[in-house]
């Protein structure tokens, strides 16, 4: 069953079959700071999704950090809204978020919340970095200003306290390029085939990744044969191929809403030991070869062990299958998405109505 903290179709009832309206024209508002991409990979691909569903989607990165990056931003942002015209602005992260609304005008603005927007900066177990709390203050400012709000998780959803305007909807997998594939081998990636690989995918230097204890682990586990490999940074291209020939993921955060990695192993069929934060324990379920773990390094290794050998009996897991039976697929989360944009649009035109003066008023 699908996450929502509402129907995002209630009020879409009287639509013919409960069709959705789809020539919708939507500026994604995001962050351009990110070394090596203009747009962020997940960000990118929600929007391919929508476009592959019949939306119109175009994108607008803000290159600039800070209160005066982001308010730049928003004089340009206001510019390009005055010769391009869009029915909705769908901005990713509380910054981007106030970008979109101090430029909006009348133009209705749809807010996601991405995790540390909303709870800010992990720097040790449930401890959060003091500065960031003050994301967390500009996402309960802003929550006014739009017209709906799209949480990745519950732990997300959770600083959201206008719940009349809130829907939990995680980011979608790509089918096509997430799902077991067994041409995909050690030696195509350098990899020893001899020996077992537990692999981490996140920057060793992100305090919040918590390498640390994926290496404490490994290390207690005291086998030669494993090996810890982190090839970050990596092509989004070539991450299919490494959960498709790896023994088991190793997901040791301190802190996600709905990790994008943990939903692309499940797609590839991957073993994984992931710590239990987000949603990590409603996506993986009870799939066999699936493991949540403490912050304890001993926990943790001891889960890598049953993951390894599951991993040597089995191989794969059925992880493909839970993604499926969740709706986590790229294409049922652009309509997900759509039908907030119904959702909200009607609300919209709704509200105008209801301000425009009659024409016999005096």
């Amino acid at each position: 069953m699908f996450q929502t903290s509402k129907s995002a179709v209630s009020g879409y009832q009287n639509l013919p079959g409960n069709a959705l309206q789809k020539n919708i024209k939507v500026l994604f508002v995001c962050s351009g700071n990110t070394k090596g991409f203009e747009v962020v990979p997940f960000i990118k691909a929600q929007g391919e999704s929508l476009k592959k569903a019949g939306i119109e989607v175009d994108y607008f990165p803000i290159v600039g950090k800070g209160l005066r990056g982001y308010f730049k931003a928003s004089q340009q942002l206001r510019q390009h809204l005055k010769n391009n015209p869009y029915d909705l602005i769908h901005a990713h992260f509380t910054h981007s978020g106030w970008t979109a609304v101090m430029a909006a005008g009348r133009t209705p603005v749809i807010l996601s919340l991405m995790g540390s927007d909303a709870y800010g900066e992990y720097i040790g177990i449930n401890k959060v970095q003091l500065k960031s709390r003050a994301n967390t203050l500009l996402t309960y400012l802003i929550q006014p200003f739009t017209k709906a709000i799209i949480s990745k998780s519950q732990n997300i959803e959770d600083y959201v306290y206008l719940k009349q305007k809130s829907y939990i909807i995680p980011n979608g997998i790509n089918k096509d390029k997430f799902k077991p594939d067994s041409t995909y081998t050690k030696v195509d990636l350098g990899l020893d085939p001899s020996k077992k690989h537990v692999l981490f995918l996140g920057s060793k230097t992100n305090v919040r990744k918590n390498f640390k204890l994926a290496e404490q682990a490994v290390s207690k586990l005291g086998l030669p044969n494993v090996e810890l490999i982190n090839p970050y940074p990596v092509s989004h291209t070539e991450i299919p191929k490494y959960l498709n020939t790896a023994d088991v993921l190793a997901l040791t955060s301190l802190m996600e809403g709905s990790p994008n990695v943990v939903k692309e192993a499940m797609a590839c069929n991957c073993p994984i030991v992931s710590t239990d934060m987000g949603d990590v324990k409603w996506v993986m379920g009870n799939t066999p070869g699936c493991y949540l773990s403490s912050f304890n390094a001993d926990d943790f290794a001891d889960k890598l062990r049953q993951a390894l050998e599951f991993s040597e009996k089995t191989a794969r897991t059925s992880g493909e299958l839970r993604i499926r039976e969740l709706g986590l697929d790229a294409d049922t989360i652009a309509n997900r998405v759509i039908e907030v944009y119904n959702t909200a649009l009607k609300q919209h035109a709704s509200n105008n109505i209801i301000a425009s003066p009659t024409p016999f008023a005096s």
